[in-house]
């Protein structure tokens, strides 16, 4: 019986793995080992009692005698705070999905590469905040990073069989998010509520804010980059508001392969889930002729000046990602709270970059977890300067 953990299991992307495991056989099909989550300890327990895990961790220490008291009896241990959640992650499991949202998601990250586990990513931000640490320690301990994003999937997936090397680029595509046939004057007033609603995709707030910011696809060229070793100019990104192709590979020989599927979450969760096998998923299957039509757009860097500055971030190289990444959470953070506007995002993100190149050592990349979070620090604060009330 393999055995799994979930980190961020109360999210959207956990939810996906949830329902997937539980469809597979829940734990008659696997040995769930540990569960994590937020403030929804609720759910956290019950999700822990239907898979039997064997622990259960809120990263809210304030929620610790609630979980408790929800997990009484059923066998689970519950813990709770940052550290029990990397604690979790270092328990030995066969397969290990990280769907922690930021950069909270790093720490229990490297805990699962130490053990030279399978990690599954769905956090973009380990990549992009520490891209060379974290590959460096997956060769040095024999573990395995499996991506989960769907763009990433799509590539892993299309590449199956083929030389990196034949490969001339890649394209990654975006939906365009809630804000991609506004006009640019409206961006300004674009309130919390309507930067949340995606016309596509069923995800979390902060991720369907950063679709629509562009800023998820900024992360994930970055990602691209680091996972795939492709130089920046091999990355492409490509507007397609059907959200059907998620990645396309195109060879020297001018030949592209691209990976199609419904926007869900479940198939790449799945794919990673099986791998090296494929699996029977509960995915709708397409229908190309109900569809009729895909469409497809170069992306307005006037609209999303986020995918020009993943681009100088990739160039700068050293803490750029790390940077690029904090300021990004910062400056989110920021307008969720109503400090800032939607159209200040990019440029307090690009502030902090500014700031940090001034920085002695910002040209080396971060060489273990403490300079990385050094960095993350360094880039709020750079980033909360100058706002104002939106």
């Amino acid at each position: 019986m393999r055995s799994v953990s979930v980190l961020g299991a109360t999210g959207s992307v956990g939810e996906s793995a949830f329902d997937l495991l539980m469809r597979a056989g829940g734990p008659a099909a696997f040995r769930t080992v540990a569960l994590t989550g937020g403030a929804n300890v609720a759910r956290l327990a019950g999700m822990a009692r239907a898979l039997r895990a064997e622990i259960a961790v809120t990263a809210w220490p304030e929620k610790l005698t609630e979980l408790r008291s929800l997990l009484a009896g059923s066998g689970t241990e519950a813990a709770a705070g940052s550290a029990a959640v990397a604690e979790a992650a270092a328990r030995p499991a066969d397969w290990t999905l990280s769907a922690i949202v930021g950069a909270a998601g790093l720490p229990p990250g490297l805990e699962v590469l130490n053990r030279g586990g399978t990690l599954a990513l769905a956090n973009k931000e380990t990549l992009v905040a520490a891209g060379p640490l974290v590959m460096a320690r997956a060769r040095d301990t024999g573990a395995r990073i499996l991506p989960v994003d769907s763009e990433h999937s799509a590539i892993f997936q299309s590449l199956q069989g083929e030389d990196l090397d034949s490969v001339e680029h890649v394209t990654i595509t975006a939906s365009g998010g809630a804000f991609r046939d506004w006009p640019l004057e409206r961006l300004a007033l674009a309130t919390v509520a309507e930067a949340s609603r995606h016309p596509n995709w069923s995800m979390g707030q902060r991720i369907t804010i950063d679709s629509a910011s562009m800023f998820n696809k900024a992360l994930e060229v970055i990602e691209a980059h680091e996972f795939f070793g492709l130089q920046p100019e091999r990355i492409r990104v490509l507007v397609h508001p059907q959200s059907i192709i998620h990645a396309m590979v195109t060879h020297r020989d001018g030949g592209s392969i691209a990976h199609l599927g419904a926007p869900d979450m479940r198939h790449a969760i799945g794919y990673a889930l099986n791998w090296p096998a494929r699996a029977e998923l509960p995915v709708a299957k397409l229908d190309l002729a109900a569809l009729g039509s895909l469409t497809f757009s170069a992306p307005d860097e006037a609209r999303w000046p986020a995918l020009r500055l993943a681009r100088e971030a990739m160039l700068a190289g050293g803490a750029s990602g790390a940077v690029l990444n904090a300021a990004k959470e910062q400056a989110l953070d920021d307008f969720i709270a109503g400090h800032i506007r939607f159209t200040d995002m990019a440029p307090a993100v690009e502030r902090a970059l500014d700031l940090a190149a001034r920085e002695p050592g910002f040209a080396q990349s971060p060489g273990d977890l403490d300079a990385v979070l050094a960095w993350d620090r360094f880039a709020r604060r750079a980033a909360a300067q100058g706002r104002g009330a939106a």
